[in-house]
């Protein structure tokens, strides 16, 4: 692999492990307030379970997509359902995150075991379509390679996504607790990432209509290095905007209990 492709293919993948750390914490929240209720044995169980189901669902769907990537409708509804993701999240934390974390509070206190194990079977899953999508969306204009094809994608690009997509797990299980520290003192990279999985749905929509079926804008801007550059310029500047903008807080005398 060239240098250049090589150097391409780094900062795409370092890019995805930036989002899917920060959505991972997030997810790590979530799941933590929908089990904190049961025991400490059947609230790891859950977590286990939960666990598992995401990775076998993440990977299963991602070989199913890899056929299905170049659809055009698909690349579209992939795009709506990112911006949706990211307007009705960052809404929710804006606007209606207190009434939603005492409307959880009610729902949590009366499931019981495998109640709350299907509820994080479907967080997962809702978790993992967000991250396969942000992943696509990512990597579809990156150049291809000489590596062959795994499914209907160049490998190269499945290879990103895929290692994107386990790093997000790992840092699920494993590395959770450094993240969700990061946004309870820096909140607003919360809001960050999901203003930047809206912009990664921005870039979906661009390449849909660069496609050679809907034609509403030349193929040659959707995929071209100015494209690319502004895409980049603004994913950093919601980034540096989400750390900088944020006052740092102290979580040691933020939280009281």
């Amino acid at each position: 692999m060239e240098l250049s492709l090589l150097l391409e293919y780094g900062w795409v993948l370092l890019v995805l492990i930036g989002i899917e750390g920060l959505l991972a914490a997030d997810n790590a929240l979530v799941l933590a307030i929908m089990v904190k209720h049961l025991p400490e044995a059947e609230r790891r169980k859950a977590l286990f379970y939960g666990l598992v189901g995401a990775f076998v669902f993440r990977f299963g769907s991602l070989f199913i997509i890899s056929f299905l990537v170049d659809v055009w409708q698909v690349q579209a509804i992939g795009a709506l359902y990112l911006l949706f993701i990211a307007i009705n999240h960052i809404a929710r934390k804006i606007i209606f995150r207190n009434r939603d974390e005492k409307k959880r509070e009610k729902e949590k206190k009366k499931s019981g075991f495998w109640v709350t194990v299907f509820k994080v079977e479907l967080a997962d899953i809702a978790f993992a379509v967000d991250s396969i999508l942000a992943a696509v969306a990512l990597a579809m204009t990156l150049p291809n390679t000489n590596l062959p094809n795994i499914g209907g994608m160049d490998g190269g690009k499945f290879l990103v996504i895929f290692t994107g997509g386990l790093i997000g797990l790992i840092i699920m299980r494993f590395a959770a607790n450094f993240f969700v520290k990061l946004l309870h003192t820096r909140p607003g990279l919360e809001i960050a990432a999901f203003a930047i999985v809206g912009w990664v749905g921005v870039k979906l929509a661009v390449l849909t209509m660069g496609h050679p079926d809907v034609g509403l804008i030349s193929y040659g801007f959707a995929h071209s290095t100015e494209w690319k550059l502004i895409f980049y310029i603004v994913l950093v500047g919601i980034a540096v905007a989400g750390w900088f903008l944020t006052k740092e807080k102290d979580v040691n005398n933020s939280e009281v209990k």
